[in-house]
Formats: structure tokens, sequence, C-alpha cells
């Protein structure tokens, strides 16, 4: 796992994984409308979002975070949903 202890860092790491995920389907980072951000310590909400907004800023898709009692392997501390648009 990239980035024990690193909210921002495990931020880039899932978003590397959602655009690799994305380009598998022929889809794009672009394409994002909305993204769910799962957190274990909302006081990181701040190093969270700059992370998030590095990869997302032009795009701006509509973005929630909400902090979780715990995420499936302990030493994550961010998780995030993404819902992209592609038309057919």
């Amino acid at each position: 796992m990239r980035g024990v202890g690193d909210a921002g860092a495990q931020v880039h790491h899932v978003l590397d994984v959602i655009e690799a995920a994305l380009g598998s389907a022929g889809a794009r980072m672009d394409q994002v409308v909305q993204t769910r951000i799962y957190v274990v310590d909302i006081s990181r909400a701040g190093e969270i979002g700059r992370a998030h907004g590095e990869r997302f800023r032009a795009i701006a898709p509509v973005t929630s975070m909400v902090q979780v009692a715990a995420l499936i392997d302990p030493r994550m501390l961010v998780e995030i949903e993404a819902v992209a648009y592609v038309a057919e």
C-alpha cells in the first residue's frame, strides 16, 4: 500500500487507480461528474481536499466527504468513489 500514514498521498494513489479503471473502460478523468470521499479522520479534510483539488481543479465534480468508523484495511485513511458520465 502506498502512502501509509499520509492521507494526501493516499488520495493521489486512489485517483491513479480510478484513472486506470476509467482508461480501461475508454473514459477519462475529465468525465468524472461526482466523487464521494470516505475518510477515517475528518480533521484531515484540508489535506485530503487539497490533494483531491490538485487532480480535479479544472473538472470540479460534485464532491462530498464522509467520515466513517473504519475502512477495510486499517492503514487506509481514504477511499474514493467516482462516477463518470460517458456518452455513447
